[in-house]
């Protein structure tokens, strides 16, 4: 018998993303049809403290459940009580998300059926989360363990991108002790190396959280010990004179790129409040750029969500030299925003994917993919 689809929505985060991370999933919440899905809220304190309530089953219900600072209609809840997440989906019994998605599930069984962990930043868009999803069994939306891990950690993403031979700007990184130890020798190394002005930030964070443009060593000391708030290790960067242009990609092993976009910046760069707060930044959609640019990109793309061993969704960023139009791969980010003023979502309406469409296929990808590793054998028995 068909029913509902059991969806378990987190978000918020002990995160210096929280707040985006709200925005996000107040967007996501508002689109949703309640006429397939049964929204379970997971909420996640700026402390950690996990919070949840009663299934969601109309946009009135999820309005409340998710207004901005407050979760007053959400209970805390202790560890035992995600048992809705740790022992969801058995197979058996037809569950029907469209006409081209299903999936097995029980439908007297308690629990849910695909988690949607709409979390930015640390300890949610990591592998951490990811992690603890696998062991519980339970399909989920976005990357897994590796490629969450990879394209949170700027220096190793830049790492994969290198061995794959994608073009990137020149950077340089450092912790926190490497830092405190030989401070004459990496700022000797960055202004050799890089030059002024350059880009520090932390490695593992996005949303341009704690990012500083450098003009000289006064500055990028600044700039650094500014970083090194949010996280133990550092990634510096040259500048380019550049325009920013952006790809979301949508797909398991076979993805699928969207068309080009660009961001006008309303700052001299695309900081945190140029995203989420003055709403001035304008996004070009399609970018204008030659088609065999745009060709190029897209292609470049899908290069960096296979490096990094994608799956379901990801926008990846790149730079293209205003003089020289040469293109540089900036990043992936593995759980891009749906707020308001994101950019992954618009990417693919202007591809011809309006936005129920696409989290019906984000939800289809997780099932297909948790279907396609209950296949792997874990265990080897010796005869």
């Amino acid at each position: 018998m068909s029913r509902k689809i059991r969806v378990g929505l987190i978000y918020g985060g002990k995160s210096g993303e929280h707040d985006v991370s709200l925005q996000t999933a107040l967007a996501v919440m508002k689109a949703v049809d309640f006429n397939k899905y049964e929204i379970t809220p997971f909420y996640i304190t700026k402390k950690g403290e996990w919070k949840s309530g009663a299934p969601l089953l109309s946009p009135a219900q999820s309005k409340e459940a998710l207004t901005f600072g407050g979760d007053s209609a959400l209970e805390p809840i202790a560890s035992n009580a995600l048992s809705p997440i740790f022992g969801s989906i058995q197979s058996k019994g037809e569950v029907t998300i469209s006409s081209t998605v299903s999936s097995q599930a029980k439908a007297s069984e308690p629990g849910l059926d695909v988690i949607f962990p709409l979390l930015h930043g640390t300890f949610g868009e990591d592998g951490t989360i990811q992690g603890m999803l696998e062991i519980a069994n339970i399909p989920y939306v976005g990357a897994g363990v590796l490629a969450s891990a990879v394209g949170m950690d700027k220096v190793m993403m830049k790492k994969v991108f290198a061995q794959e031979g994608l073009p990137q700007c020149v950077f340089r990184y450092f912790n926190r002790t490497e830092w405190e130890k030989n401070r004459a020798y990496h700022l000797m190394e960055l202004e050799t190396a890089i030059g002024y002005p350059c880009f520090v930030k932390p490695a593992n964070l996005g949303s341009s959280v704690g990012i500083s443009k450098a003009r000289n060593q006064e500055e990028l000391i600044a700039a650094v010990t500014f970083a090194f708030q949010y996280d133990r290790k550092v990634i510096i960067e040259e500048n380019i004179d550049a325009r920013e242009i952006e790809v979301a990609i949508l797909g398991n092993d076979e993805p699928q790129a969207s068309v080009a976009g660009e961001i006008v910046s309303s700052s001299e760069f695309y900081d945190y409040k140029a995203k989420y707060m003055d709403g001035k930044s304008a996004m070009v959609i399609p970018a204008d750029i030659p088609a065999e640019t745009a060709e190029h990109i897209r292609q470049l793309a899908i290069q960096a969500f296979q490096a990094v061993d994608g799956s379901g969704l990801s926008r990846v960023d790149f730079f293209l030299g205003k003089l020289d139009q040469k293109v540089y791969i900036n990043e992936i980010n593995t759980m891009p925003g749906f707020t308001p003023f994101s950019m992954y979502p618009l990417l693919w309406e202007e591809s011809g994917k309006p936005y129920t469409e696409l989290l019906d296929n984000l939800i289809q990808l997780a099932i297909e993919r948790h279907e396609a590793k209950q296949a792997i054998q874990y265990t080897f028995d010796v005869e």
